[in-house]
């Protein structure tokens, strides 16, 4: 047993170094790190002059990393390694910001240092990255892309606003669905989180339809407020709003369905008595109906010394 623990321990030893030398933070060798090379030298310059110039009248430090490849590391995590890496930010007002960008995965994201976290919040970083970066890369235009998402959260930071949404016409929405509205993940990331969400609250679901008498309808009205909050997660919120139509209506209609069916008319006797198992779960029932479930247990240019705490937002193009 002591064998296989300090195996176990070893391992995990090591796949934690090799996870964190997956992708290198590169020195901070100026405001554009392009390491991925995807910005034109005259661009670079434009873009380095802005930020300093913006520097100079506010104080915050604005940076842009480009990397090749994220190598299997979540952009997320990585733009938190390199922003304390970096210290962006005066110390103490931790007013910085880094726009980070990997053409190989299609991913960039905005992370904002504690003290902007108010003047740029997470959805106001997702906007610049969807409504003024996104287009701009889709069109294989890196150079205007990061310069527009620059320019943008420069006329943000000094009392600016981004350019309105867009307004998705009715052939684009017609042509997407009801999925509209999704959040940034990666399909993995979807279907990894929606097999979580639906897995649990999907479980409930049909043990609510199968279960007679009012320990079914207590599950239906239970489950309303996690059908319509959770899915919103993994479908957005048009596609959410969809789900929990069709479970408000679908739920009554399939105990409905189910009233009529042997197993079921069996069930509801044997609560009667006392005892029915329903889909392998003990379900009882007294004299009044009341009804119970079983338990169950289980176990050049430097940062200034400003930190960020995650805040930002996430995109892909």
């Amino acid at each position: 047993m002591k064998k296989h623990l300090y195996f176990i321990i070893v391992l995990s030893i090591f796949y934690a170094g090799f996870d964190v030398l997956a992708v290198d933070v590169p020195y901070l060798t100026g405001r554009v790190t392009d390491h991925a090379d995807i910005l034109a030298p005259e661009t670079r310059k434009i873009i380095s002059e802005k930020l300093k110039s913006h520097e100079e009248r506010t104080g915050n430090q604005i940076a842009v990393l480009t990397v090749p490849s994220l190598q299997g590391e979540g952009i997320e995590e990585y733009a938190v390694a390199v922003f304390q890496e970096w210290k962006l930010g005066q110390k103490g007002k931790d007013n910085g910001i880094l726009l980070v960008v990997a053409p190989v995965e299609r991913r960039l994201r905005i992370e904002v240092g504690y003290g902007l976290e108010g003047t740029i919040p997470d959805g106001l970083a997702g906007r610049i990255i969807r409504d003024v970066i996104s287009p701009k890369f889709k069109a294989g235009d890196y150079n205007g892309g990061i310069d527009a998402g620059v320019q943008a959260i420069i006329r943000v930071l000094e009392g600016g606003s981004v350019p309105p949404e867009r307004v998705i016409s009715g052939e684009s929405k017609k042509s997407q669905g009801v999925f509209l509205e999704t959040p940034d993940m990666t399909i993995m990331e979807r279907i990894l989180l929606g097999a979580f969400i639906f897995g649990i609250i999907g479980l409930f679901t049909v043990l609510g339809m199968m279960t007679p008498g009012g320990g079914g309808w207590f599950l239906y009205f239970f489950l309303i407020p996690f059908w319509s909050m959770f899915p919103i997660v993994v479908l957005g919120t048009t596609g959410a709003f969809y789900l929990f139509v069709i479970y408000l209506i679908g739920f009554p209609l399939a105990k409905f369905l189910f009233r009529n069916s042997e197993w079921y008319k069996k069930a509801v006797k044997e609560m009667q008595k006392g005892q029915a198992g329903i889909g392998g779960f003990p379900v009882g029932g007294g004299q009044g109906g009341s009804w119970s479930s079983g338990s169950s247990s289980g176990s050049g240019f430097s940062g200034g010394g400003g930190s960020s705490g995650g805040g930002g937002a996430s995109g892909s193009w």
